[in-house]
């Protein structure tokens, strides 16, 4: 398992660049993300993936421990997409 830290080191070592500016960046590049996926947008990064926000409508459940049935309600997910290079590197 990759972790921010280990993926800041690793771009760090291979853009020589100090790992404070680049986990700024990650950072700030994370961040960018969030708030247009807040914003209700599709997010679109060629060659890797799509992440887009759906929403789920409420629905009807059971509790495993008790067997009484809930109710779920509706939100919003996070949905990501490989893109076909990540999909074929991965495969």
């Amino acid at each position: 398992m990759s972790t921010k830290k280990e993926i800041v080191k690793e771009v760090s070592e291979q853009a020589n660049i100090t790992q404070t500016e680049v986990k700024n960046i990650i950072q700030m590049t994370f961040d960018a993300i969030l708030a247009a996926l807040v914003r209700g947008e599709k997010v679109e990064l060629r060659n890797f993936g799509v992440f887009i926000v759906k929403e789920r409508s409420e629905r009807r459940a059971r509790n495993p421990r008790t067997g009484e049935e809930v109710i779920v309600p509706k939100k919003r997910v996070v949905i990501f997409r490989p893109g076909r290079m990540m999909d074929a590197r991965i495969k």
